[in-house]
């Protein structure tokens, strides 16, 4: 018996972005793979921007519109997929745009890997700067496998920018349910919400270059604008921490989950070597004896394949 080919629902946030929004929805409506849904959330934007959309989308039947008060990005997302209704939600900044083979390509991933949970790719930045955007620096596919343990200790970020990310939609709604006083904190960069809480609450991550996530870097993008500032890295670094310790809570992780950091290692078939160092590193935490950490340590860095 076939099974059926993975659905997608396309999530794009817009605030104020007149100017570049429609080539987002046009680029999430010219995909090789069609979306089952393309939602957009306009988050109380003052710049005409309701009524354009309104008037240019309002009698398409593939989009769908979602007009409020101005909440923030992490409400955006919130609204936007509660209204999805596809397998996947695949997540669009407004002012970032795809190439038409996006959805083929992650949805071979989907449809073949019913064990993944979560698929980020690579982006290529245009506007200021034209620059390839990799995880790692890698231009291969990696199976990162589970990350909860590595999150917890290192705030390791196993993802990328909004318009680069896509989880199934039941993770969606697990990640997203956040209460209402998080939408304050989470105006901005809320892409940190679905990175860590995906790790963290257990979800089965995979990296995959596509070559088709254009991000538009035009100087008030918030994690463009902000990368290399010190006060707002300080700060950001804060609240992923923050984040990490909230969805650490729902799931009931501690300090003792190290003990358990091999088992995680071994769900990866080919780590990095950043990933066999952050892991060892992992290993020589906890209260077994020392030659028993270190042995463990050992075991991943030079031992075989899945640290064995």
């Amino acid at each position: 018996m076939s099974i059926a080919a993975t659905t997608f629902s396309v999530v794009i946030t817009s605030y104020n972005y007149l100017q570049f929004v429609v080539e987002a929805v046009e680029s999430a409506l010219a995909q090789t793979r069609p979306a089952a849904q393309v939602i957009v959330v306009d988050d109380g934007s003052s710049d005409g921007s309701p009524a354009m959309l309104q008037q240019r989308y309002g009698a398409d039947p593939r989009v769908t519109l979602l007009f409020g008060e101005n909440e923030g990005q992490l409400a955006a997302f919130q609204r936007g997929t509660a209204a999805a209704s596809g397998d996947v939600v695949c997540f669009l900044d407004a002012d970032d745009r795809w190439k038409p083979q996006y959805l083929e390509k992650i949805g071979a991933v989907y449809d073949a890997r019913r064990d993944v949970d979560f698929v980020f790719s690579d982006l290529r930045t245009f506007g200021i700067d034209n620059q390839d955007i990799l995880y790692e620096d890698s231009k291969a596919p990696i199976d990162l496998g589970y990350t909860a343990i590595s999150t917890y200790f290192f705030v390791t970020w196993y993802g990328a920018p909004t318009s680069a990310l896509s989880l199934r939609r039941r993770w969606a709604d697990t990640v997203l349910d956040l209460p209402p006083s998080f939408r304050k904190q989470w105006k901005l960069c809320a892409d940190a919400c679905l990175v860590h809480g995906a790790s963290i609450l257990g979800a089965r991550k995979f990296y995959l270059p596509t070559g088709c996530v254009e991000y538009r870097t035009h100087g008030s993008n918030g994690w463009w604008a902000t990368r290399q500032e010190p006060a707002s890295l300080h700060l950001n670094g804060l609240r992923n921490y923050g984040i990490v310790r909230h969805y650490a809570w729902r799931s009931g992780l501690d300090d003792n989950c190290c003990v358990l950091s091999k088992n995680e290692y071994r769900t990866k078939p080919a780590p990095t070597r950043k990933e066999r160092k952050r892991y060892a590193s992992l290993a020589l935490r906890g209260d077994a004896p020392w030659w028993k950490r270190y042995e463990r340590a050992a075991s991943i860095l030079f031992g075989h394949r899945r640290g064995r």
